[in-house]
């Protein structure tokens, strides 16, 4: 605790757990009178060097007055942190506010001396980079806008740091002592810094966990059945290429083994290291587990053990305490209830999962939050999705369970650079981070494809035992969000698994021109209507009648994919009939063989009860030499998913077979579900594409940044949160260059006349009462009155129809020039952040919800984009035969509001409505605008795990 003197309260939200370089992680915190003697043992175990690069001379101990002044901080101009591994300094962090003299001083003075001290054995961690995340966020914090650090020229690695951190400094060389100077303001570049940081820490942690050379198995069973016992042979006959090791403390003192493990009664028996525990004890029994795992140095845990928070609020606070407890250790955890972890990787070959059988290696990522949708993946994928076929697997398999630590966020990071994962595939059933989950996803995607299929999509909570952040955009908003980054959004596990499996094994298209070809005329009719559904150009479907050969459909596959008008192939086949057809292996041969020689086009295939051919295209990459050898000619008449697991083994053997498996041809049991996994990856495609010029946000000489924020601070001194009023509302709006239709108040039929004098006939007379406002249809609105009979007419049927003016709120306006009605919106939501949303007023969105949502900033291209958007974009470019309009000048208005709440976070909430876009110009007729403290950012600021 702190002493009377001091003149801040202990701040408690300075505290995080990070992930370090190496993959641990460590707890930053900031340092108390209390801490006396850890920094007394901290320093005791630092070497005679480091000591003198921190203090520029021998200094082998700390005086009394030097403990006192390392622990007494008034955390305002003088703040010390510390990273703490098990309770314990590893390293610490001080900053002392000085004057332009350099001697201490208190605000106004915006700069700060800074100071690290890194124990040695664990340098190269990353350790003090962390650190000076933190402290520079609690400097700015605080009004400190500068560091400055004095550093021998011979403590190279403490110089790094600093000049690594991507901070605008000034470097000077006096007296021996270089001293660096940098300003804590972000830049591009430390920004940059710090994400490639985090990409590179939290990699390494799942890493960790999917290839451990040593694994436990805490409370295996004595007997075959039961949770532990069942992961312990699941890792043993799977050929795990480590240490594995039995652990459960029921075992007799002489027991050594069991089931072929050795066996011990406590993982501190264990000799040697243990990298990742998997742990099945009852919950009671956890603490004691994570306790002994935490002493022994175990690096990370797999908790399948139940009883969390999906089991109400005392589990919940039992969660939070296991996620407190493993991190005190630097400890990692993939769960509590989770499924379990799979790596085919030949140098792992991990499953320590309760799935019974490890799926085959491949190349696809597959990480599911829900252990029964994680099993059911796993099943499709390994029996080809029913019907879906390729000898496509598995590289890594993560079931968070609860994901009270490890999370999607962490795992997309280890698979954006894993070279073992082409595709990833997701089940989400909640987002704990929107803003970082869209910031990974977009880069991920720009590399390898990204799939998604949510889960609890409308059931307006986050499942039990996801501590989550609420948001409050609709479901089919955080779609177009998730889209906009790049990722595949799909409905089902049967979509997620179509889509994985295309994109796993054929090209990307180039474009959205498909030919389709087979022996079916009405199979091919049924592909054409698919393709124009899911908005692809399909070519006339071409009939090679049921007579056709393999040498046939080898023959028009071949002339298709050299077509320059055709981007992709749908091959539909269909059960032929009569003794001479050759079957279907020697089909699946020609179709590979003829794909083969134009690598850079996709091919699908939709069979209609084709079991054989759907194992022979599984088998023809791999064993087309042999495709008439009995194997291959007994194909169709077994069972086809027995059929299809012998010839899939019999590649996953081959050491040929990841080169020959990469033009394996997916085949579909239906039309649709080819093409719309085809109509997915044209779309990706092409945001692929256009993500190589991702546009830019344009700079406004007109804009006036420093007196909007004035006007919404003196606004904001009124009160938390406040809807600005007309004259307000149009002040703001006018600092970034948006005109409002000027609008006078009208609340007598006098007042409606002079109004309309002021402005010029014609005008509009509009009720601007919650319940009538924007409401033409209700006859609230009336428009082009030429002069002051029409106008003291309409005003009295107004109030005749709906009420007093008081109650109505009449308004006068000018007429603007005729156009198309739309509507403008920017909304702060706490989950997701700042998003712009477009579309027509009235109906098409309110009724059908057709509105496009981008998140902010925005760039040019998606202004571009967000107009062109929704389904009713055509009636903004001359649709039967109207007068385009000024799609450009809407275009400036989207990144006008998207540069107000931009700058602003204060501006949470924009609507203009309506936007009258004429085909030269716009005019707004109406706004409003709300301002509020904006909400906390989680994806700015140092690197942190979530708090718990």
């Amino acid at each position: 605790m702190q002493t009377s003197s001091d003149r801040h309260e202990y701040p408690a939200h300075w505290e995080a757990d990070v992930v370090l370089r190496d993959g641990g992680t460590a707890r930053i915190r900031p340092i108390t009178v209390d801490d006396a003697d850890r920094l007394v043992s901290f320093y005791e175990q630092v070497s005679d060097e480091s000591k003198y690069y921190r203090f520029f001379a021998p200094y082998p101990r700390l005086s009394a007055k030097d403990v006192h002044r390392f622990t007494h901080h008034d955390f305002v101009d003088r703040v010390g942190l510390a990273a703490t591994i098990g309770g314990e300094f590893i390293a610490t962090v001080r900053y002392d506010r000085i004057g332009p003299d350099g001697v201490p001083a208190s605000s106004p003075a915006d700069e700060a001396e800074v100071a690290f001290l890194v124990q040695d054995a664990h340098q190269g961690r990353g350790v003090a980079s962390a650190l000076l995340e933190h402290i520079g966020a609690v400097a700015r914090e605080r009004g400190i806008r500068r560091f400055a650090a004095e550093v021998l020229p011979a403590n190279n690695k403490m110089i790094k740091v600093f000049t690594d951190a991507g901070y605008t400094q000034k470097r000077s060389f006096e007296d021996g002592v270089v001293r660096l100077e940098f300003d804590l303001e972000p830049t591009d570049r430390s920004l940059a810094v710090q994400y490639a940081r985090e990409q590179r820490a939290e990699a390494r942690s799942v890493q960790r966990l999917l290839m451990p050379g040593s694994v436990a198995v805490i409370g295996a069973g004595r007997t075959p059945g039961g949770v532990g016992r069942s992961v312990l042979e699941n890792i043993r006959d799977a050929g795990f290429t480590g240490r594995l090791h039995a652990v459960n403390k029921a075992l007799p003192e002489a027991q050594k083994e069991l089931g072929g493990v050795p066996a011990h009664r406590s993982v501190r028996d264990i000799d040697g290291p243990v990298d990742l525990a998997v742990v099945a004890v009852p919950v009671e029994h956890v603490p004691e587990v994570v306790e002994e795992c935490g002493l022994h140095g175990v690096q990370g845990l797999v908790v399948l053990s139940a009883g969390y928070a999906e089991g109400g609020p005392e589990g919940r606070e039992r969660q939070r305490e296991l996620v407190r407890h493993a991190r005190a250790y630097g400890m990692r955890i993939i769960g509590p209830n989770a499924f379990g972890i799979i790596n085919t990787s030949p140098e792992v070959r991990l499953n320590a999962s309760l799935a019974p059988e490890a799926p085959r290696p491949g190349r696809i990522g597959l990480f599911a939050q829900s252990g029964a949708i994680g099993i059911a993946l796993l099943s499709r994928l390994h029996r080809r999705g029913g019907g879906v076929t390729g000898v496509t697997g598995v590289s890594t398999f993560v079931s968070s369970g609860n994901r009270a630590d490890v999370s999607g966020n962490d795992v997309l990071q280890y698979w954006y650079d894993d070279p073992d994962t082409d595709v990833v595939l997701m089940y989400l059933e909640s987002i704990g981070n929107p803003r970082k989950f869209t910031r990974l996803a977009r880069r991920t995607a720009a590399a390898k494809p990204l799939v998604v299929v949510q889960g609890a999509r409308h059931g307006g909570a986050a499942p039990q035992g996801h501590a989550v952040r609420a948001t409050r955009l609709p479901h089919a908003t955080v779609s177009a969000l998730l889209r906009q980054a790049g990722v595949i959004r799909v409905d089902t596990i049967t979509e997620l698994v179509d889509a994985g499996l295309l994109l796993a094994r054929q090209p990307l298209p180039a474009g959205p021109r498909v030919a389709i070809l087979g022996n079916s005329e009405s199979l091919g009719l049924l592909t054409y209507d698919a393709c124009l559904a899911e908005g692809l150009r399909p070519l006339p479907p071409l009939d090679l009648t049921t007579a056709a050969s393999p040498e046939d459909f080898h023959g028009a596959l071949s002339r298709a994919l050299a077509d320059d008008a055709c981007d992709a192939v749908v091959v539909t086949a269909i059960p032929a009939v009569g003794e001479g057809y050759p079957g279907d292996a020697a089909l699946a041969e020609a179709l590979r063989s003829a794909a083969e020689r134009v690598p850079g086009k996709p091919v699908l295939v939709v069979h209609v009860e084709l079991g054989g051919l759907a194992a022979a295209l599984s088998a023809a990459a791999s064993t087309a030499p042999q495709a008439s050898s009995p194997t291959s000619a007994a194909v169709g008449r077994d069972h086809p998913f027995r059929a299809l697991d012998r010839l899939a083994t019999k590649a996953a053997d081959d050491a040929s077979a990841p080169e020959n498996c990469s033009r394996l041809i997916p085949a579909y049991p239906a039309a649709e579900r080819a093409v719309r996994a085809l109509g997915e990856a044209v779309k990706y495609a092409q945001w692929r594409r256009d993500a190589t010029e991702p546009g830019r946000v344009p700079e406004y000489e007109d804009i006036d940044e420093k007196g909007a924020a004035e006007l919404i601070g003196g606004l904001l001194a009124r009160g938390q949160g406040l809807t600005l009023g007309t004259e307000e509302t149009c002040e703001l709006l006018a600092r970034y260059g948006v005109d409002v239709h000027r609008a006078l108040p009208a609340a007598t039929p006098e007042d409606a006349v002079a109004a309309a004098r002021t402005l010029g006939y014609p005008v509009a007379l509009k009720a601007t009462a919650p319940h009538l406002r924007h409401r033409a249809d209700l006859g609230g609105v009336r428009l082009d009155l030429a002069d002051e009979e029409q106008l003291r007419r309409a005003y009295a049927e107004l109030t005749e129809l709906f009420g007093k003016p008081e109650e109505l709120r009449p308004v006068v306006q000018g007429m603007a020039p005729r156009g198309v009605d739309t509507v403008v919106r920017a909304v702060i939501d706490p989950a997701a952040g700042a998003v712009l949303s477009f579309g027509l007023a009235g109906a098409a969105s309110q009724l059908l919800g057709d509105m496009a949502h981008r998140l902010v900033p925005v760039t040019d291209r998606e202004a571009t984009s967000l107009v062109r958007s929704i389904r009713t974009a055509p009636l903004l470019f001359g649709w039967r035969g109207s007068t385009p309009v000024d799609t450009p000048a809407l275009e400036e208005l989207l990144l006008r509001v998207s540069r107000l709440v931009d700058d602003h976070p204060e501006v949470v909430a924009v609507t203009l409505e309506p936007v009258v876009v004429a085909p030269r110009g716009l005019s707004v007729l109406g706004a409003s605008v709300r301002l509020a403290p904006p909400p906390a950012r989680d994806d700015l600021g140092p690197r942190t795990l979530p708090a718990y």
